[in-house]
């Protein structure tokens, strides 16, 4: 289900305007977006995309099982069909892209970044370029080595690294140092996302919903359940479908002890309380006092419904009665 850039509108402008500065001329500059699982981080890089419709775009990911080194640059050269001529010599470029049966690294680490580099500038060709680097956190020491180096080479690209923070990576040390290299470039961009608040919860449904929209009220119930975290609230608008089941879906689980369990139980066989008070060996006072809470938390409006719940549970309870009438009702309903 698409979820409109609300709240991240601001970040998606400043991405815009450094793709600008790269296509008006100069260095790479890094735009690093971080944020914990599911702020968006991933969406936020592709409407950046969108956006820029760039000529190049070169994108990679780690092997989240089994990194390897220069595993950003490997994927990337997966991805890329049949390879350019680069000026990199061939069992070199065969080694980066870690290719099956290859020889033994003949390179020293400092030579392989460096034609690592090269690579990269290759496949660029001097056209101005989107560098898609997902999940830096989870990258090999040697991919980290060469986004680090990328962000101060002489390349018309935009580095776009998104990243959970230092503390879930693979080498923690490390990811923090990159990072640091990275905000501290010329003209960086730095964005941190976090959840979405309540108003912007209720302008994704609203935007979702249109004429239909629920009200404030379901919308911070929303906020709520999903804790503002997009990809949380984009799963449950997809599992809720129409505004009617969402607030279904909002409704607390109804969970009752055990023995209002057996309470409900004689009540689903048509007892008073006097009979429910002697089979359960209970005052007839403790058997009202679970009646009412029953219905409370059924939602039910009398011991009939209550019965009928038993039979037929709902999933979730509905919600509170709003007017005292319907309670007084209620109190009543639980002495019988």
């Amino acid at each position: 289900m698409p979820v409109p850039m609300v709240g991240r509108a601001v970040a998606l402008d400043e991405l815009r305007h450094a793709w600008e500065r790269v296509r008006g001329g100069g260095r790479c500059v890094p735009a690093v977006v971080t944020g914990l699982p599911g702020t968006g981080k991933s969406t936020l890089a592709a409407a950046a995309l969108q956006v820029a419709a760039p000529e190049v775009t070169l994108a990679g990911s780690a092997r989240l099982h089994s990194p390897a080194p220069y595993d950003w640059l490997a994927a990337v050269l997966a991805t890329t069909g049949p390879r350019p001529d680069l000026p990199v010599p061939p069992d070199a470029l065969a080694w980066l892209a870690q290719d099956p049966d290859v020889p033994r690294e003949r390179y020293t680490p400092d030579a392989l970044l460096r034609l690592a580099v090269t690579t990269v500038r290759g496949l660029i060709g001097g056209r101005p370029a989107v560098l898609v680097v997902e999940d830096l956190h989870a990258l090999d020491p040697a991919s980290l080595s060469l986004i680090a180096e990328l962000a101060g080479a002489d390349l018309p690209a935009l580095l776009l690294v998104t990243s959970r923070p230092p503390d879930s990576a693979v080498n923690p040390l490390l990811t923090v140092r990159t990072l640091e290299r990275l905000a501290g470039s010329p003209g960086a961009v730095r964005r941190h996302l976090g959840p979405l608040n309540a108003g912007e919860v209720h302008k994704i449904l609203d935007h979702v919903y249109g004429g239909s929209c629920p009200s404030r009220d379901v919308a911070e119930a929303v906020w709520r359940r999903t804790g503002g975290n997009p990809y949380r609230l984009t799963e449950l608008l997809a599992e809720a479908g129409d505004p009617e089941q969402l607030a279904g879906h909002l409704r607390e689980p109804v969970e009752l002890t055990a023995r209002e369990r057996e309470v409900l139980g004689c009540l689903a066989e048509g007892m008073a309380n006097k009979q429910i008070a002697a089979v359960l060996g209970i005052s007839v006072r403790t058997v009202t006092v679970h009646v009412s809470n029953l219905l409370r938390k059924t939602g039910a409006a009398s011991r009939t419904e209550a019965a009928l719940w038993a039979v037929h549970p709902r999933p979730t309870a509905p919600p509170p009665p709003t007017n005292g009438l319907k309670a007084h009702g209620r109190r009543q309903s639980a002495t019988r």
